[in-house]
């Protein structure tokens, strides 16, 4: 078939042809696209392709990888570490995320309650400002407030009679201090996300309510919380998956100890690949932590159906 000629109008000016015009436009954003496609392909779908082949093999990098099949999945039932880590991340997550989610609405009510502009918008940054820190280096400083023999915390408590406590030597105490750290640090871009929620939240609502005389507790669980329910679900979401994650506050503050007491997943993961040289093992790990995640965040959308008002 030819190839559309240029077509001369009236006034002695040359157009191009429609489908060579879009021939154009569609080559400039592959163009365009090229970049992003291309650092996707190669940071992130043949990692995830190489870890899902990893997962089959045993490799230490040293010898050539051997094929073992579906063992290194069958052996994650009989590690007791492995076992004890996915426990200890559960149940972080439960209590992680609902501390998280719990004092990011009160103090997005909070904020968004009456008050200067100028306190509200210093709070805001304030809130927000813990998450823009490293995670490694914010750990690092509470192991000093944390410590036993001379840190600030124990220190303080002396002042009022309570002896020391081995907070990162126990095992209570150091759960404590890996959930303090990393609800202190992660709940700002949550308080952001509900305080845009209960912003959006008309005062004529409330209004009208106080007219019938509701107000405080029951404004806040008849009004506010239906309301602002579709932020809670992006935020839950986000905060479980967040938090299904968790490896920096353990891994500096505890080394996932004492024990095995603080010692999460992505920790295992770590240790598997660049302690044991265990490769195959450490990516059946992740691929059984995606598993979750995923089926978490399925679940989570599927009871959404029953709790999230779109009204």
């Amino acid at each position: 078939m030819a190839a559309p000629t240029p077509v001369t109008t009236g006034v002695g000016r040359t157009t191009t042809p429609v489908p060579q015009r879009r021939r154009g436009s569609k080559l400039l954003i592959w163009v365009f696209l090229a970049p992003t496609l291309i650092g996707l392909g190669i940071f992130n779908v043949i990692p995830i392709l190489g870890s899902l082949l990893l997962a089959f093999f045993r490799w230490d990098i040293i010898t050539p990888p051997q094929f073992v099949g579906v063992d290194n999945f069958v052996s994650l039932a009989a590690n007791p570490t492995v076992r004890v880590s996915f426990l200890n991340t559960i149940g972080f997550v439960v209590v992680a995320v609902a501390v998280q989610l719990a004092v990011a609405l009160f103090l997005a009510v909070l904020v968004q309650s009456k008050m200067p502009t100028w306190v509200r918008t210093f709070f805001r940054s304030a809130l927000f400002f813990p998450l823009v820190l490293s995670a490694a280096s914010v750990s690092l400083v509470m192991s000093y407030l944390f410590n036993q023999e001379f840190g600030v915390v124990n220190q303080i408590l002396g002042l009022i009679g309570i002896s020391p406590v081995g907070w990162l030597t126990t095992g209570f105490g150091a759960k404590v201090v890996v959930l303090f750290v990393y609800v202190w640090q992660n709940f700002g871009f949550t308080f952001l996300l509900f305080l845009g929620g209960v912003s959006a939240i008309p005062k004529e609502v409330y209004e009208a309510s106080s007219i019938d005389g509701a107000a405080g507790w029951t404004q806040f669980r008849q009004i506010t919380l239906p309301l602002v329910s579709p932020t809670m679900l992006v935020a839950s979401v986000m905060a479980i998956i967040g938090a299904l994650q968790i490896f920096d506050q353990p891994y500096v503050l505890t080394r996932g100890g004492p024990g095995d007491e603080t010692r999460t997943a992505i920790m295992v993961i770590y240790e598997s690949a660049f302690r044991q040289l265990d490769f195959g093992l450490a990516s059946a790990i992740g691929i059984v932590l995606t598993i979750l995640i995923m089926l978490v965040t399925a679940l989570q959308f599927q009871l959404s159906k029953r709790y999230v008002f779109y009204g």
